[in-house]
């Protein structure tokens, strides 16, 4: 096991405002059809398809939905600059939050009365899930696990080291300085 990142790509209950014009939140459950259909969900750097971190279908990527959330954990491959970057900024936590691409199957709406009216989303088709610096649920979360398998932690480490010298070479191949 290499290393890798985890936490809440949504959790359940917690409200946030859309584009000033509603509040929403997410019920609980509302992940379980979209689970067990088993969608080929990618998880992403903010949410830029062509920045892909993990894939259910690769088994990189795991999903599971508890009385929190929606649960991630992601095995992070060092040899790509997406990795790289993943890793290093949630180390780091510049980049804290996640996100998530899906359609709404199913909600129901509340009058707000002085507030802004509320939208309960019951049930979703999920698509993608996204580390981001700006997520629009505040509570998401997202960290770093590194394993505690040395012998992994070398591997990892030699072949981020030799991805870096590759690139390094083909830039200095094209004439742009290291």
């Amino acid at each position: 096991m290499g290393d890798r990142i985890s936490g809440f790509a949504a959790r359940f209950g917690d409200e946030t405002v859309i584009a000033g014009e509603f509040r929403e939140k997410l019920a609980p459950g509302a992940f379980t059809r979209t689970l067990r259909e088993k969608p080929d969900v990618v998880m992403l750097l903010d949410h830029d398809s062509g920045r892909v971190l993990g894939r259910v279908s690769a088994g990189t990527l795991t999903l599971r939905e508890d009385r929190i959330g929606l649960w991630f954990s992601v095995d992070v491959d060092t040899s790509t600059p997406e990795g790289q970057t993943a890793l290093g900024t949630v180390e780091r936590q510049d980049v804290k939050g996640c996100s998530f691409g899906f359609r709404v199957r199913a909600e129901e709406w509340q009058d707000g009365g002085d507030r802004l009216p509320l939208r309960i989303i019951t049930d979703v088709d999920l698509h993608e899930i996204t580390l981001t610096a700006f997520p629009a649920y505040a509570t998401t979360s997202a960290s770093l696990a590194r394993s505690n398998d040395t012998s992994a932690s070398i591997a990892s480490t030699n072949a981020a080291n030799a991805a870096r010298r590759r690139a390094e070479a083909a830039m200095r191949k094209r004439g742009i300085s290291c």
